[in-house]
């Protein structure tokens, strides 16, 4: 007899959720991962507990490892990230901090960026760095930045905020005198509407 996993329900929710925060269907989770959408829905509601087997395809559906999708990797449900223990990068005057864990199944990061005067995020030639349908906002906290999207320009003083697709080639740029510090977060593969 195969392995099945019981979670009384518990897995069903997180599957339901998993899908929902893709903009997938049933049909679509069921295409992808190739496991029929009935066995799908009663995995959703409870009804049944899907083998292992069935489980790591769900989890590649879902495009999570079985770890993931089970939570096997993760030692606790809220993670604080204390102030300067971000993932950084730096390049030229721009400085990023990933104020987002890299937790499984993330589809949203939160960073902080710091541009000295004259810096900038990329260039006019980069390509976007976001997969299609992904969706930025960003929120100036000091300084003045100009984004730059599809080649239209935006000027943006401390306080205000953007909204844009991220899938288009953008980047943000520091052309005052002073540095520029803004928050950024990213919700990837959003569905247009």
């Amino acid at each position: 007899m195969a392995a099945t996993l019981t979670e009384n329900g518990t897995l069903g929710a997180r599957v339901r959720a998993l899908r929902d925060s893709m903009g997938l269907s049933l049909r679509e989770l069921a295409e992808r991962c190739g496991v029929s959408a009935p066995m799908l829905s009663q995995v959703e509601r409870g009804e049944t507990s899907p083998t292992l087997a069935t489980a790591q395809k769900i989890a590649t559906g879902l495009d999570l490892s079985l770890s993931q999708l089970l939570r096997l990797d993760e030692a606790q449900h809220v993670v604080v990230v204390r102030e300067g223990d971000g993932r950084t990068r730096k390049r030229g005057g721009h400085a990023l901090e990933e104020l987002t864990p890299p937790l499984p199944g993330q589809r949203a990061d939160v960073s902080r960026h710091l541009l000295a005067p004259g810096a900038a995020t990329g260039g006019p030639a980069d390509p976007p760095i976001h997969e299609p349908g992904a969706r930025e906002t960003a929120v100036v906290i000091s300084g003045e930045v100009t984004l730059v999207v599809d080649a239209e320009e935006h000027v943006l003083a401390a306080g205000d905020a953007v909204t844009f697709d991220a899938d288009l080639p953008h980047h943000f740029e520091n052309g005052a005198r002073r540095p520029a510090e803004f928050l950024a977060v990213i919700a990837a593969g959003l569905r247009r509407s």
